[in-house]
């Protein structure tokens, strides 16, 4: 898994590329999640767009960073599900948890809602 990062109209935007699995690829994002929550930046967008599969780590990520930041007055949001992962968060039931947007921009501006 690649990871790139950048914060667009105060909104930290993480853009995973690969499989999220587990090992030294998962902490990546996981570390840098955390990174930014520590630089006091609590509106997050994970987008998903390039993400080819995750699994139960990967997850654990989303919830984990997801439940830091809402702990901390912040926000964790999903952009450009694919279907492999909008499947896997029915499944999970974890589509009811996660604020889910069609596009980058459409999630940031949902933070001024």
């Amino acid at each position: 898994m690649k990871l790139t990062d950048r914060i667009e109209q105060d909104v930290v935007i993480l853009e995973p590329k690969g499989k999220i699995m587990g090992g030294p690829d998962a902490s990546l994002l996981h570390d840098k999640l955390y990174e930014y929550i520590e630089k006091n930046q609590k509106r997050v967008i994970i987008d998903l767009a390039q993400v080819d599969w995750m699994n139960s780590t990967g997850l654990g990520i989303l919830i984990s960073g997801y439940t830091t930041l809402r702990n901390s007055n912040g926000e964790l949001k999903l952009a450009n599900v694919t279907d492999k992962i909008q499947s896997l968060l029915t499944i999970t039931k974890l589509v009811s948890v996660f604020e889910t947007h069609e596009s980058v921009e459409a999630a940031i501006k949902s933070f001024d809602r």
